[in-house]
């Protein structure tokens, strides 16, 4: 079994691969252009769904994902009357809240890469939800933040024993936990993924708390425009035939010096690298502005057609709100080139919609996103949102 810490070495590729260097440095690039993209209160909305996103891909992965749908009305407090489904809104709200938590955490300061932060992550998680919500099915607890005092087996995989589980904690953050530049950053937080995964810290939660460090951990890179998540769950199996390839040991004399198979954690780091590139492609063209024009005409001209109130004339103000920001009411007429009471009426129609949304009753307006509009204006970023619950 597994006890001290020099046993999950490597925890960085060495020699470091140019290749993931590169692929690195391609991910942050393309990433920081998209801090510039859309205004910052569209952002913000685009933020939200990729936290429902998250909730909904990192709670499947688990085999307890439930319907977009039902998220959505979980976030309006809205559960239903069968148990289990409502169980899994409880767990998809907890892990929303949780992520909003622990990104406050990052932004005011507190470092994401650390042992500490990853017991956090489980805290966030578990703390929001009830006893019945955090009993396992053969009737363990879950106690929120609890490092496990027993032994464990994850498939083939031994994990460390609990007494050792400090060492390893205290060597990941000796070689995680540290100030370096984007490129060799995301390559430390693919491979703390794996080995945290790998020390298999709590009882269980352990797939939910590394995912949720990982979110955070990029979250000053991604701006929460985009996460692992969604890819990883999109390639579930490929997913952990890599976590296991990377559990390995050494494979022969020319792979590497440590105990685990370097050539795993590259392939796992490619893996993963790969997820995060994919990622930052996909949101980069959603957010280009020409492209985000002809989807919302699209949106539009297809309301249109089936709802009296909806009017091409929202097409330019809701561009406008987008890529500028929000809008008094009277620049919302004005932009729109409808008389005032015409204009009133699609404001309220495009309010009722949640496609524009407001703080107050004549405040400005600003971007939104509802659920319904995504199939328009953010094809493939979340499709199961567009199905019917079963």
């Amino acid at each position: 079994m597994y006890s001290k810490a020099n046993q999950f070495e490597p925890l960085i590729p060495s020699p470091m691969p140019q290749a993931l260097i590169d692929k690195a440095s391609e991910i942050s690039t393309s990433s920081l252009r998209l801090t510039s993209a859309a205004h910052p209160s569209a952002r913000s909305a685009i933020r939200e769904i990729v936290r429902s996103l998250n909730s909904y891909y990192s709670n499947r992965i688990e085999g307890q994902g439930t319907h977009p749908q039902n998220i959505e009305r979980a976030l309006r407090m809205e559960f239903s009357d069968k148990p289990d489904i409502a169980r899994l809104q409880r767990v998809a709200l907890a892990h929303i809240e949780a992520e909003r938590a622990l990104e406050n955490r990052v932004l005011g300061g507190q470092s994401a890469m650390s042992s500490n932060f990853l017991i956090a992550s489980h805290h966030a998680l578990y703390s929001r939800l009830e006893v019945e919500d955090r009993t396992t099915v053969d009737g363990h607890i879950i106690v929120p933040g609890e490092v496990r005092t027993q032994e464990v087996e994850v498939g083939t995989h031994v994990a460390p024993t609990a007494s050792s589980l400090l060492n390893f904690f205290e060597r990941m953050d000796e070689v995680y936990d540290r100030s370096t530049g984007w490129d060799l950053k995301l390559i430390s937080v693919a491979c703390e993924h794996h080995r945290a995964a790998w020390v298999h810290p709590f009882r269980d939660g352990n797939g939910r708390s590394v995912r949720l460090q990982s979110h955070c951990a990029l979250w000053n890179l991604s701006d929460g425009l985009w996460s692992p998540s969604r890819g990883i769950a999109r390639t579930v199996n490929t997913y952990y035939a890599k976590l296991h390839n990377a559990d390995m040991p050494r494979r022969g004399d020319l792979d590497g010096r440590g105990n685990l198979t370097t050539a795993g954690l590259n392939e796992w780091v490619e893996y993963f690298l790969d997820i995060c590139l994919d990622q930052v492609n996909f949101m980069s063209k959603m957010l280009d502005l020409d492209g985000m024009k002809r989807r919302i005409e699209a949106l539009i001209t297809f309301r249109s057609m089936h709802d009296k109130g909806m009017r091409a004339e929202a097409i330019l103000p809701l561009f406008h709100v987008f890529a500028a920001g929000p809008i008094t009411r009277g620049e919302f007429t004005q932009i729109s080139g409808l008389g005032d009471r015409t204009a009133r009426s699609l404001l309220s129609r495009l309010l009722a919609t949640g496609l524009l949304v407001s703080d107050t009753a004549l405040g400005p307006v600003r971007f939104g996103l509802p659920l319904d509009s995504l199939q328009f204006l953010f094809p493939e970023l979340y499709p199961e949102a567009a199905t019917s619950p079963d």
